[in-house]
């Protein structure tokens, strides 16, 4: 194909790849853009068949465009959503390294009898890279959105998600879900005698002890508020329940994290309420978190440091 020098001149300075195919595929064209970044002069590609040239393009994405293009007069533009790099592709003169991002066209027409197809590679590396840290940041401040600052483990905001997640499951399916609220016993006078950092450092090390005694991916140990943990637990019997809790309660009361003197018990110690999804009668959000809070209040009254179950007659006698 005979160009004229200003024709040349032109598609050499556009700041994209261009290529033209003949009817068989092979490189009439190839300018300049794509030589910088592929290493190959035009001279070298010159009559040379896609394919010989990018035998990884077989059977991919930019292929079919091409045969698209030829044999039915179709254009395609291929977004880079499942390869953001066919062109083995670089940055100018590197010719290595990662290959940049690309949007490629391909489009098809005619020079009298002969049908030809033009394909554009657009750089996007800086585009796809800014779109990706802004997913990346996105996804960052949704995390944070779920997460306790000072604790690491899930907040109540994200707590509440999953317990009206989980109770619209146990309604579909007729499933088991039980609900844990626990209070550190006496913690304002561990604050009182330690200090507000301290007592930060506290909550801290005994919502690690808590969420470490859950082992399923489903179960989600949260902070509720001030001193009060919570724990969602789809899957689980009120008997099962109640065995986790105790677990969690006799675990932190193993650390033996001095107390205040003016405490209850010498080491820092749970109190833990228990109660279970019950179709007739705990079957929202609202009745479940009163009916564990009614026997978290059993538990901080009986004595602290123990797991009292949700009971009908707890609700009779408040």
């Amino acid at each position: 194909m005979i160009e004229s020098t200003l024709f040349g001149r032109i598609l050499g300075l556009a700041n994209l790849g261009m290529m033209v195919l003949d009817a068989g595929q092979r490189v009439i064209y190839w300018n300049q853009w794509l030589s910088s970044r592929s290493g190959m002069s035009a001279s070298r590609v010159q009559g040379a068949q896609l394919l010989e040239l990018f035998p990884e393009l077989s059977g991919q994405r930019v292929e079919q465009a091409v045969l698209t293009a030829l044999s039915s007069n179709l254009p395609s533009i291929l977004p880079p959503t499942q390869n953001a790099a066919p062109f083995p592709l670089y940055a100018a003169g590197t010719w290595g390294g990662d290959r940049i991002d690309q949007a490629v066209t391909v489009t098809p027409f005619s020079e009298g009898k002969e049908r030809y197809c033009l394909i554009e590679v657009a750089d996007i590396t800086g585009t796809l890279g800014r779109e990706r840290q802004l997913r990346g940041q996105a996804e960052a401040l949704r995390q944070q959105s779920y997460v306790d600052g000072l604790t690491g483990i899930a907040n109540r905001r994200h707590f509440d998600v999953a317990l009206d997640r989980e109770l619209r499951r146990a309604l579909r399916n007729g499933g088991q879900l039980s609900l844990l609220l626990m209070d550190i016993d006496s913690f304002k006078a561990y604050n009182d005698h330690f200090g507000h950092q301290q007592g930060d450092a506290c909550l801290t090390m005994v919502a690690e002890a808590f969420a470490s005694r859950l082992q399923r991916p489903a179960d989600l140990a949260a902070r509720y508020g001030g001193e009060e943990f919570a724990a969602v637990l789809p899957d689980t019997s009120a008997e099962q329940a109640a065995q986790h809790a105790e677990v969690i309660r006799a675990h932190v009361e193993s650390l033996k994290l001095a107390h205040a003197p003016t405490a209850v018990h010498p080491h820092v110690t749970l109190s833990i309420g228990v109660a279970s999804f019950d179709k007739a009668r705990l079957a929202d959000a609202k009745s479940l978190l009163e009916a564990a809070d009614r026997a978290l209040y059993a538990a901080k009254h009986g004595g602290r440091n123990q797991v009292v179950f949700e009971t009908g007659e707890q609700q009779a006698a408040s």
